[in-house]
């Protein structure tokens, strides 16, 4: 366990409060005297967790392809079997091992799926961390994901046919690179994703009204150079250019307030997807930002996309909003949930 937020001292006392926590264990309040060896747990917040199935994590350690020694964090479900075969669903960013003692309560999320929900429906959760090598992101992440999802194959555990992958922004711009060099995924969400960083690279983030040139060129997407230095690194990191070669179905987020990547990236993704007549979705929150903010937004996103990885991964009924799609003139009215 470890030490949520920074201990607090009593103002006319050696006597401190502060919070322990790790994946199974809510961060209920301590109190402690100066050397913390005495400390008593003072609040009990959660105790509706006893009556639910919940899980457990771990690190993970694999060789990418490249050759590093990688972890990463591996999320299994509550009473697991090793000798039964279980989804799996990659989520990742950076790196995120560090957080392996973070509490992850059930929640509607802005962005990502939420690891004891899904731990508790039978899921085993990846979350590998990637180094990335200066001009070759994508493949990167490759190197390191791919090596990860199949060393996990081959502990005998996950069900190779049913693995699925979701990121979110720089996350969801792996997701995208990925599928479009590998079938190992059955599905994959993608939200907020640049797919094309010629064009992107030329915008500005709305919000600050910045050049997106800096991103590109010296920050996280490490292409090392300008367009014009290099054009045909920032070619082989866009995987629209490479849509053709994408045999995964993809559901991807993309609102039309986004400052951070503008949505015109999601719509040149999903429009190349369907002209070549790929099975892709785009959910789009109307006047919400990078992701959503609302909570009734928050809540409809992660319905569907548990109904979209349950599809794919446990062979659930199609939804209608799947099945049919939801014209613009039913936004609001029918949801297509069913």
């Amino acid at each position: 366990m470890y030490a949520d937020r920074r201990p607090q001292k009593a103002r006319d006392a050696d006597r401190y409060v502060f919070s322990l926590e790790n994946f199974q264990t809510f961060p209920d309040l301590h109190i402690s005297g100066k050397d913390f060896s005495d400390h008593q747990k003072v609040t009990n917040a959660n105790p509706q967790q006893e009556e639910y199935s919940w899980g457990s994590i771990e690190l993970y350690n694999w060789t990418s392809l490249d050759g590093n020694e990688l972890e990463g964090m591996l999320v299994k479900p509550e009473n697991f079997d090793p000798n039964k075969k279980y989804p799996m669903i990659v989520n990742f960013y950076e790196k995120s091992s560090d957080g392996l003692h973070r509490h992850r309560a059930p929640f509607p999320g802005r962005s990502t799926i939420n690891y004891s929900f899904y731990a508790s429906r039978g899921y085993l959760i990846f979350n590998p961390d990637v180094p990335y090598r200066e001009g070759y992101p994508g493949e990167s992440a490759y190197n390191s994901v791919v090596a990860g999802v199949t060393s996990l194959i081959d502990e005998g555990f996950v069900d190779a046919e049913r693995i699925g992958v979701q990121g979110h922004s720089w996350g969801g711009y792996q997701v995208a690179y990925l599928i479009t060099k590998t079938d190992i995924f059955r599905c994959a969400e993608s939200g907020a994703p640049v797919v094309n960083m010629t064009s992107a690279y030329g915008g500005i983030r709305w919000g600050s009204g910045l050049s997106r040139m800096f991103q590109y060129e010296h920050t996280q997407s490490r292409i090392g150079g300008t367009l014009w230095d290099k054009p045909l690194r920032y070619l082989e990191n866009s995987p629209l250019f490479f849509t053709d070669k994408i045999n995964t179905p993809v559901l991807i987020l993309h609102n039309d307030k986004d400052g951070a990547v503008p949505w015109y990236q999601g719509i040149e993704w999903f429009v190349a997807l369907r002209r070549l007549d790929k099975p892709a979705w785009m959910l789009n929150y109307n006047d919400e930002p990078h992701w959503p903010v609302k909570l009734q937004n928050r809540k409809d996103f992660n319905i569907r996309m548990a109904q979209f990885f349950d599809y794919y991964l446990k062979d659930a009924p199609q939804p209608q909003w799947m099945e049919r799609g939801l014209p613009a003139v039913e936004k609001g009215i029918l949801q297509g949930l069913d």
